[in-house]
């Protein structure tokens, strides 16, 4: 009797197999070069190769727009909610909140925390004194709950603002050293909590604070003639988000993109309008 060969019926299978592994060689590749998200709860990264590829968005005032093309939202983690911090996550949206370290306004929801004895003369913001980054103590459990604030919300960076304090008139004798101390302070205080800590101004201690801080956001470099003291930032790998706020794009992207930083055009009240220098 003769017997029926039985090759065609493993073919199919083995065709099948092979189109499945085919597809899987060509998906494993596509999923590997997505950038790793930062999960909640944990401290943002800013991988020292995507240094000049972040396009930001600083908005402190006016209706939030989630809408914008930007990787970075610098925003008030008082005024932006849980819902909106979540939403931008959803857009796979690295998030800073911006604290006001060094400086109180009477209408802070934290402001009868802080005793007069560390309250100065008048500060940058409307109604807000400086405050005396000598007394840690008394300055540490308000600003580690400022943080706690940004955490909760959603925030995986704080933007340090008002930190710079020892170079005006604060009614305190500030010098250098009080505020790099205070500076450091706050960078591993921030840590502790799973933010990750950045700088904003304070132009004269970025070299001293470079290996301290994630990264730097600066106000008007090119205009103040300042974007060279920016480069221990830039040279390290670490993200400078920059902005002008008089100067066309046209005239400033071609020094500050060259520099590495993510340059953006501004109105000072920090609304949702921008005008963002092309990447690289």
């Amino acid at each position: 009797m003769r017997i029926r060969p039985r090759r065609r019926v493993a073919v199919r299978p083995l065709r099948r197999v092979l189109s499945v592994g085919v597809a899987l060689v060509l998906v494993v590749p596509a999923y590997g070069c997505r950038t790793e998200l930062t999960p909640p709860g944990a401290p943002t990264r800013w991988p020292a190769e995507q240094a000049r590829q972040w396009q930001w968005q600083w908005q402190l005032s006016g209706p939030l727009d989630p809408a914008v093309e930007a990787d970075v939202f610098l925003l008030d983690p008082v005024d932006t909610t849980a819902a909106q911090t979540a939403e931008l996550r959803n857009r796979d949206r690295r998030l800073i909140c911006q604290v006001h370290v060094g400086s109180v306004r009477s209408t802070d929801p934290d402001a009868s925390r802080l005793p007069d004895a560390v309250r100065g003369g008048p500060a940058r913001r409307p109604d807000s004194r400086w405050l005396d980054v000598r007394s840690w103590d008394a300055l540490k459990p308000v600003l580690a709950d400022r943080f706690r604030l940004c955490r909760g919300k959603g925030f995986g960076a704080v933007a340090l603002a008002d930190a710079d304090g020892y170079a005006s008139r604060t009614g305190f004798p500030l010098d250098f050293d009080d505020q790099l101390l205070f500076n450091r302070r706050l960078a591993e205080l921030a840590r502790s909590l799973s933010l990750s800590p950045g700088l904003v101004n304070d132009v004269p201690q970025l070299a001293a604070l470079a290996p301290d801080f994630d990264f730097a956001v600066n106000e008007e470099c090119v205009r103040l003639a300042q974007c060279a003291k920016l480069l221990p930032f830039a040279d390290a790998g670490k993200p400078v988000f920059h902005v002008e706020y008089a100067a066309s794009t046209d005239d400033f992207c071609v020094t500050t993109v060259g520099y590495g930083f993510a340059s953006i055009r501004k109105d000072r009240d920090l609304d949702a309008w921008r005008e963002a220098c092309p990447l690289p």
